[in-house]
């Protein structure tokens, strides 16, 4: 099975289009090596997918006929996504929810400086 095709079926992406996307921008990789869309992925292959800043990675179990319900992935995919990158973003989801409305356009100075403390940011 294509990787665009897997990663559409495990539920990675809404469509099919946008799991190609990604696979030209660099966004995957299958065994530490970035992919075309085209690769044919196997069982016990090693996949890497960064979507919305955060490193997804899994190791693939089986290969789904078609696509699958929610409940189903596990079934096909071994999760080694690291916990704190998730929290990180939700974290940072609720602070600029909480500071922004949506359709404000980008941060001020003083908003970019609370969330950059709240990051912890400026001591790097």
């Amino acid at each position: 099975m294509r990787i665009d095709k897997f990663l559409w079926c495990l539920r990675y992406f809404k469509t099919r289009t946008q799991a190609t996307n990604a696979c030209k921008k660099g966004q995957v990789q299958i065994n530490q090596r970035t992919v075309k869309s085209s690769n044919y992925i196997h069982q016990g292959d090693k996949i890497s997918v960064r979507i919305n800043q955060i490193n997804y990675s899994l190791t693939i179990l089986s290969i789904p006929k078609s696509r699958v319900g929610a409940k189903e992935v596990d079934k096909y995919r071994s999760d080694l996504t690291i916990k704190s990158d998730l929290k990180i973003k939700e974290s940072t989801k609720y602070l600029v929810k909480n500071v922004r409305k949506k359709g404000d356009g980008r941060p001020t100075k003083k908003e970019r400086r609370k969330l950059n403390k709240y990051l912890d940011l400026d001591n790097t």
